[in-house]
């Protein structure tokens, strides 16, 4: 399932994929999959994408 919550929480700080990839630790590609919904990331690496956005887990990653 697409996180289309993800993609509008980093488009909204005008932030690119890479920009966050590079805040978090991981690649582009990562980011990518994950708001295609083709990979489901760690808690720890979805703790560091909230960090960096400002947002709750609730918020970004959970129904």
């Amino acid at each position: 399932m697409k996180n289309l919550k993800l993609k509008a929480a980093r488009a909204a700080m005008d932030m690119s994929q890479q920009l966050l990839a590079d805040a978090v630790g991981v690649s582009r590609q990562t980011i990518n999959a994950i708001e295609k919904g083709d990979y489901n990331p760690s808690i720890n690496l979805c703790i560091a994408i909230c960090k960096v956005l400002g947002k709750t887990l609730d918020e970004l990653f959970w129904e």
